[in-house]
């Protein structure tokens, strides 16, 4: 499985419910990776991208709440019940797109991380773990620098070390 996530120096997501930043390219990256595949995410990402999930994919949400139950999406109650549908997919194309607890409920599952790093820290209330203080993760590939306006990133791919 796959995971997509842009954080900060301090591997923020975000704040109350928010993505901490809307890099244009980064949006792009992760639409172009994402692109024909499963998606797993929660109901407060979910409700942050618009409440439509992205056309021509399965949107898989993970909510506790049972009045939530959008069109055209499969919503799962549990993080076991989540993880049995996803089974039913080829993992290389599953994109675990957060949020907070989404992350740590399946990172141990994930064999490939995407983040996008943005070289500012932001106040935040929700960390995506640090991928570079675990043993089990190493960095594959890094993009060139880039910036947004002010803002400097790069795209970091981790995998899973064998």
């Amino acid at each position: 499985m796959n995971l997509i996530a842009a954080v900060d120096r301090n591997w923020a997501i975000g704040k109350a419910g928010r993505e901490l930043v809307n890099i244009p390219e980064d949006k792009k990256f992760s639409v172009r990776k994402r692109r024909a595949r499963w998606l797993s995410w929660d109901e407060d990402i979910w409700e942050s991208a618009g409440g439509n999930g992205t056309g021509g994919r399965t949107n898989i949400v993970l909510s506790e709440n049972p009045g939530f139950a959008p069109k055209n999406t499969i919503v799962c109650r549990s993080f076991e019940e989540t993880k049995e549908e996803l089974a039913k997919y080829p993992t290389e194309d599953i994109y675990i797109i957060g949020g907070g607890s989404i992350y740590k409920q399946f990172l141990s599952l994930c064999d490939t991380a995407h983040i996008t790093k943005v070289d500012y820290k932001y106040d935040a209330d929700t960390y995506f773990p640090n991928l570079d203080k675990l043993s089990e993760w190493e960095i594959k590939e890094t993009s060139e620098e880039k910036t947004y306006f002010d803002m400097i990133y790069e795209f970091v791919r981790y995998s899973r070390k064998k």
